[in-house]
């Protein structure tokens, strides 16, 4: 485990950094998420996973 005095110059390094960093170019690093994701957390992504395996399935047993 890191000392206290090693962590407090650790979380000021990081927040002299963020500071430093015009707003514009710490607004683009942000990555947005979907309105979905947002929204319904991970339940899209499964089902969509869910209907793809379902679909492969379905053409494994037709051939």
């Amino acid at each position: 485990m890191a000392s206290g005095d090693e962590l407090i110059k650790y979380i000021t390094e990081r927040f002299v950094t963020y500071i430093d960093t015009p707003k514009e170019i710490r607004r683009q690093s942000k990555v947005k998420e979907s309105w979905a994701t947002k929204w319904f957390g991970m339940i899209p992504f499964s089902v969509s996973l869910w209907k793809e395996d379902i679909s492969s399935k379905r053409k494994r047993k037709t051939k």
